[in-house]
């Protein structure tokens, strides 16, 4: 079941639960640039959609979770955070792939499109984010 909600009260976000498949970064990208664009900061939408792929994409390979919540929400002025949630309590490893390794490389690519990334231990398993800086109409 696909689901998304903005968020009532607080800082801006939307969030959509979504099966922990290949599939599903397709939707977490339309997730961000819809997101993206209601707050009026469709020029950070290439990195932003970069991220989430990444993360939906290690969410797919490294847990045997069946669904995952991709998160995009405004923490502050000037900065938008893109999370994916997992069930799975294992944190992801940043690693180094050699020139020859087909895999490897999903928190690299977060770490150099992200002003910072990061991962939130939960008591049910971890929510891995990247965050970007932004202003709006710059």
């Amino acid at each position: 079941m696909v689901s998304t909600t903005a968020r009532p009260s607080g800082h801006p976000g939307y969030t959509e639960t979504l099966p922990c498949t290949a599939q599903s970064a397709a939707t977490a990208r339309r997730l961000v640039r819809t997101a993206l664009a209601a707050w009026g900061i469709e020029h950070r939408a290439d990195a932003a959609t970069l991220i989430v792929s990444e993360l939906v994409a290690n969410a797919v390979d490294h847990t045997d979770c069946r669904v995952i919540r991709v998160t995009v929400t405004r923490p502050a002025p000037g900065l938008v955070r893109v999370a994916v949630v997992d069930k799975c309590r294992t944190l992801p490893v940043l690693r180094t792939a050699g020139a020859d390794d087909e895999r490897g490389r999903g928190l690299a690519v977060v770490e150099e499109c992200a002003w910072r990334w990061g991962v939130d231990r939960l008591p049910w398993g971890k929510r891995v984010w990247g965050e970007l800086r932004c202003e709006i109409g710059g």
